[in-house]
């Protein structure tokens, strides 16, 4: 474990570091509201909606891709549970007091980012069904994961943690 000392603290350092320059675009009004924006639809509304836009549009055809998301949502809400509550990673504004908090939380702990693990799961789950649908998914996606730490939610290695479990169990549901 000593060997790996210098490397966990050099990681740290930087997470702090990106966090704290990410943050400070909360001083800008317009940045602050478009952040908060597209995370309260990351929240599951943008992701329900576009369920809804594939039934919408391609009835039947439609079924199985949307419960192919519904249960890799499933799956990656029973991920996420279990490591918050194992990992109680307080977050950067609970720590930090230079970090601004630019929304409410929905939970007390900061590791992983279930907005950045949803949003991945789901663009990757929607992007293998519908291919047309995965640059503007990708797009939102990456907001998303920078709302979380400009915002001061969530650590940069947060949504990083939160992106490869998204991407592992959407990629263990498509047999990739």
């Amino acid at each position: 474990m000593r060997r790996l000392e210098p490397a966990l603290r050099r990681i740290q350092f930087y997470d702090l570091w990106v966090c704290l320059r990410m943050n400070r675009a909360l001083g800008h009004a317009l940045i602050g509201h478009a952040f908060r924006a597209i995370s309260w639809l990351g929240n599951g509304l943008f992701w329900y909606a576009l369920m809804l836009a594939l039934l919408a549009q391609y009835r039947a055809s439609a079924a199985g891709p949307v419960i192919h998301m519904a249960l890799v949502g499933i799956a990656c809400t029973v991920c996420y549970k279990l490591l918050k509550q194992g990992t109680v990673r307080p977050r950067p504004y609970q720590v930090h007091e230079e970090i601004a908090v630019g929304a409410v939380p929905l939970d007390k702990f900061s590791f992983p980012s279930g907005h950045t693990l949803h949003a991945v799961a789901f663009t990757i789950v929607a992007g293998a069904h519908y291919p047309h649908l995965a640059p503007p998914l990708a797009i939102f996606t990456a907001l998303t994961a920078a709302s979380r730490v400009v915002l001061g939610l969530h650590y940069p290695s947060d949504v990083l943690a939160g992106a490869a479990i998204g991407a592992l169990v959407a990629g263990m549901s498509l047999g990739i």
